[in-house]
């Protein structure tokens, strides 16, 4: 494709500048710099965490040709054309002229590369609070933290006011070690305060070496002063799920974050849960709480695990063509099984992704808070082999449409989070009526003949005082004998996903109750 004209140049536009004069022989290039986005196809919206091939090169453009300059006192005013590929003259004079006044007049000298790369933030930092520019290092930290290890603290963070929020602390972590919530404000790291940097520029001052310690300033909700918080930098090894049997035929999956192997992790921990539990899982509890979301394909793949059919959801773009569903297989690892979903504020994108898609299919019960309401698609755009763009593309819906964006996802059964303080037991047991003088014999219907031999039931005997009681009986210790170590009610442990395991008991029962009684066998008949 030709060159634009010489005619072209910025140099014939502005004629004043040191800047003009040096970069006039640059202009083709520069003159598809800022118009990046008219340049490239259509995407398919993509997850945050997964990049796209590299782009071709860049060519410049006949429907990007900047207009003729007109004569310096017949300036003309800001573009009004309805051409959407037209360059705005006045706008892109304007430009030309902060960048040479920065160039000559900055109290410190200034290289072209670092004010177009800081031109090039500021365009995308305008945006939305996650499209950003990607260099050479943001790039390398990109992949490095897809890639489930780096050095840091296990933190995911946001931009709010200007302030960075902690949207979750990950799971086993230092930062979640130190007690670290979701939304606390991060107001200093060591000395720095970082009120007014971009995400980027946070996030590396809390990475680090291994071993290597960092204090964190943090402002709570409810807390009137400051807490410090001193953290060991460490490998993070993100473990995305997560199991234990809460009771027999009761499973806990606790999802913290989404990875391109978090669906096959989970099918694998629910084909050995159903393998150990012979008569199957009576239910699940699936815990998203303070799960900042991740790969849109690994959120997609745990809905798709509990539904057989139906949208998961989709996503829409600028244009009405750029859409995209993404539907259930006919499979359902719990065979119809109750489920009961976690949220909370820290529950963001893909995790609201899978709260909303069971939601609208009434598959789960959703249990908590409502979500963080991040429902943008993030399309990682490589500009060359060091560099890229993460650019919001598309929102999300669930599938009766509901916009996440904003918005989030609000339970069905509303539950704040809580501590739940538990009374000291009393050193006597609680007396009964196998314990009174004198009380009724229990009186048994009819036994079998076969049964009519069988041993009497031993009586019941009341408690002995605590002081009698053997030291190795865990039931009836008095609290003040137990061990600190002792484990505690799972409503002590965790008051909401106690409450949860309560709803989906019902919900078991009930759908057992609702079942068909099976067919009785009738008798064998007698041989003649």
């Amino acid at each position: 494709m030709a060159s634009p004209p010489r005619t072209m140049t910025i140099d014939t536009m502005l004629n004043r500048t040191l800047f003009a004069r040096r970069l006039s022989a640059a202009l083709p290039a520069a003159a598809v710099i800022l118009p990046l986005a008219l340049l490239s196809p259509p995407l398919a919206a993509e997850p945050p965490l997964k990049s796209l091939p590299p782009s071709p090169a860049v060519q410049p453009s006949p429907h990007l040709q900047l207009p003729a300059a007109a004569p310096a006192d017949h300036a003309p005013p800001a573009a009004k054309s309805d051409d959407k590929n037209t360059l705005p003259l006045q706008d892109l004079r304007t430009f030309a002229e902060v960048f040479g006044r920065i160039k000559s007049d900055y109290v410190e000298s200034v290289t072209d590369q670092e004010l177009l790369a800081s031109a090039i933030r500021g365009m995308l930092a305008g945006l939305d609070p996650h499209s950003a520019y990607l260099d050479a290092d943001d790039y390398t930290d990109l992949k490095v933290g897809t890639s489930g290890e780096f050095g840091g603290l296990g933190i995911e963070v946001g931009l709010e006011d200007g302030m960075v929020k902690v949207i979750a602390p990950i799971d086993d972590t230092p930062a979640q070690r130190a007690g670290v919530q979701s939304g606390d404000l991060i107001v200093r790291v060591d000395d720095k305060p970082v009120k007014g940097l971009s995400i980027n520029d946070a996030v590396k001052l809390m990475r680090g070496t291994p071993g290597t310690s960092v204090e964190l300033t943090l402002l709570r909700s409810g807390v009137e002063q400051p807490i410090q918080v001193r953290l060991t930098r460490a490998v993070i090894h993100v473990a995305s799920v997560k199991t234990r049997l809460l009771e027999p035929g009761y499973l806990y999956v606790r999802i913290s974050n989404f990875q391109s192997r978090t669906t096959a992790d989970l099918r694998e921990a629910l084909d050995k849960a159903v393998a150990e539990n012979h008569g199957g899982l009576r239910g699940l509890v699936l815990d998203l709480r303070n799960n900042p979301g991740g790969v849109l394909d690994g959120a997609v793949g745990v809905a798709d695990l509990f539904l057989t059919s139906g949208l998961i959801v989709y996503t829409q773009g600028r244009d009405d063509d750029d859409r995209l569903e993404f539907k259930a297989g006919p499979d359902d690892l719990l065979a119809g099984a109750p489920l009961v979903v976690l949220v909370n504020g820290g529950s963001a994108s893909a995790s609201e992704i899978v709260a909303g898609a069971l939601q609208d299919q009434h598959r789960a019960i959703v249990m908590g808070t409502a979500t963080f309401g991040k429902g943008s698609v993030q399309t990682i755009v490589p500009i060359d082999k060091t560099r890229a763009l993460k650019l919001t593309t598309a929102r999300y819906y669930t599938p009766s449409g509901r916009s996440i964006q904003a918005h989030g996802i609000v339970p069905d059964i509303q539950l704040e989070r809580g501590n739940l303080q538990l009374t000291g037991e009393a050193g006597v047991a609680p007396l009964k009526e196998a314990n009174l003088m004198h009380h009724l014999d229990e009186q048994l219907p009819a036994a079998p003949a076969a049964d009519k031999n069988a041993p009497p039931a031993a009586p019941v005997k009341s408690a002995p005082p605590a002081s009698d009681q053997s030291p190795n009986s865990p039931v009836d210790q008095p609290a003040v004998d137990k061990k600190p170590d002792d484990k505690q009610p799972l409503a002590a442990e965790d008051y909401q996903l106690a409450q949860a395991l309560n709803v989906l008991k019902a919900l078991a029962i009930a759908r057992t109750a609702a079942a068909p009684p099976a067919p009785q066998t009738p008798p064998a008949a007698a041989a003649p």
